[in-house]
């Protein structure tokens, strides 16, 4: 079945509720949590071939891990609409409904709205719900994705079914009484944050009741850049842009909102606990990934990224390891992660906003050790990829080839390495590292300097538009 609806990818936000794994700068929806795709590559397998080119709505900072994720897949045609700063999902899919017009689209075109961080395992279902939805949609209605509760669960948004497909109402995070209550009922159901509608019928309800963040985001669109599959908002429009949820901005103020009763085997994922209960579990209940040994443990959820996890004694417990943290915690506390990262980001830890290795538009990065004036990285650079023409104030840099060819500038000298070969880089000197080989380069950099700050980088040359200095 192939359905002509434009699929709009929301892939913001942070995650914070699953760290250590999520961190500002390598969020929940670029993991890999429930098979070797991340969530994001699950929501674009699930529209891709069913649907048209999907548009992919991310943060500036996010942009190059994106755009690698998505040709993984071997997507030869999409667009990544980037935000300067985010605003909340109203601006977001105002922003991507205003594009779709500037691009010609017709005010009948059909858009769904997807969040890129969701489980749905019954892709079947979802292809017959999104086709119903679709009808709805042409007939004037902003269609929400109803999920049938399985459980009183208070830490979603419930929608009231009305009559025929009509919303009566929506709540917001009810008290356990009244989820129990809305179960009983039978005509309510779990918010899952996708809509579908017309460009038509969305311009005019935001003109209604959100008219601020459509003309903002109609501003942002006019003053946007092209960059290749990038197109990124106008910042200064974007700045003043309210910063509202499309439930808040439209949805519970809309007359024209229906929804569509979706069983489709979904999860938010939006807790260590919510991805306990959808992953496969051993004969006592314990969800293991990586390297775990336990002894005499039920009920708990045992994750390591980096070594060894080993537990005896456990009962219903989250132990999750990552290269710089650990975290212990209660299964039924997996919600309270978010405040430690909160006093995390008040302290200025690293740990809340990235990991250990980081990523670039040309490879990745790993710090193996760092203290005060000397580090050390482990640097992957993607075949046919190169750094930028930069320079370093502060810092002098040794590197050691461990597999691959580097081609370096060095000052006015260009320098071909093999393995196990090194240069030496000194503080103020202009340099440059490319791979030109078919393999990935790598090698170990040791940087010696009184500051070793990645904002110490002054940039000449630039294959990825990136800004002068940082």
């Amino acid at each position: 079945m192939t359905l002509p609806i434009q699929p709009i990818i929301l892939a913001g936000g942070a995650g914070s509720r699953l760290w250590p794994l999520s961190r500002e700068l390598y969020p929940k929806q670029l993991l890999r949590l429930t098979n070797h795709l991340s969530l994001l590559q699950n929501t674009l397998m699930r529209v891709g071939g069913v649907m048209p080119a999907p548009l992919i709505v991310v943060g500036e900072e996010h942009r190059f891990i994106t755009k690698s994720q998505v040709e993984e897949l071997g997507f030869a045609e999409f667009t990544i609409l980037l935000e300067p700063l985010g605003r909340n999902t109203a601006p977001a899919i105002a922003g991507a409904v205003e594009y779709l017009s500037s691009m010609g689209a017709g005010a009948e075109q059909i858009v769904m709205v997807l969040p890129a961080d969701h489980l749905i395992t019954d892709t079947e279902s979802f292809i017959g719900a999104a086709a119903k939805a679709a009808v709805l949609a042409g007939e004037g209605s902003i269609v929400t994705f109803g999920i049938p509760p399985a459980w009183a669960e208070t830490g979603y948004g419930y929608i009231e079914r009305g009559e025929g497909d009509q919303v009566a109402s929506f709540t917001e995070k009810p008290s356990r009484a009244r989820a129990e209550q809305y179960l009983r009922a039978g005509n309510y159901f779990w918010n899952s944050g996708m809509f579908t509608f017309s460009l038509a019928t969305m311009q005019d309800q935001c003109k209604q009741h959100a008219p601020d963040i459509l003309a903002t985001m109609a501003d942002a669109v006019r003053d946007g850049s092209r960059d290749g599959c990038f197109y990124r908002f106008g910042g200064e429009a974007m700045r003043r842009c309210p910063a509202e949820s499309i439930d808040y901005a439209v949805m519970e103020k809309t007359s024209h909102a229906a929804v569509v009763s979706a069983d489709l085997g979904w999860s938010d994922i939006g807790s260590w606990q919510a991805l306990y209960q959808v992953l496969d579990k051993d004969d006592r209940d314990n969800v293991n990934v990586g390297d775990v040994v336990s002894e005499d443990v039920s009920r708990c959820l045992l994750r390591a990224e980096d070594r060894l996890v080993a537990a005896v004694g456990l009962e219903d417990t989250l132990v999750v390891e990552t290269a710089d943290a650990v975290l212990v915690a209660p299964l039924d506390r997996a919600q309270d992660v978010k405040q430690l990262v909160t006093t995390l980001k008040k302290g200025n830890r690293d740990a809340y906003r990235h990991h250990r290795t980081q990523y670039r538009p040309w490879g990745s990065y790993t710090v193996l050790e760092k203290e005060d004036r000397y580090q050390i990285k482990r640097i992957s650079v993607a075949p046919a990829k190169k750094l930028s023409l930069q320079m370093h104030h502060h810092r002098n840099e040794h590197w050691v080839v461990v597999s691959g060819t580097a081609r370096i500038v060095k000052g006015e000298k260009e320098i071909i390495l093999h393995e196990n070969e090194s240069v030496y880089v000194a503080a103020g000197t202009t340099h440059r590292l490319e791979n030109p080989g078919v393999i990935p380069l790598e090698l170990i950099e040791v940087q010696i300097g009184s500051y070793l700050g990645e904002d110490d980088i002054v940039r000449f040359e630039d294959d990825y538009g990136r800004e002068k200095n940082g």
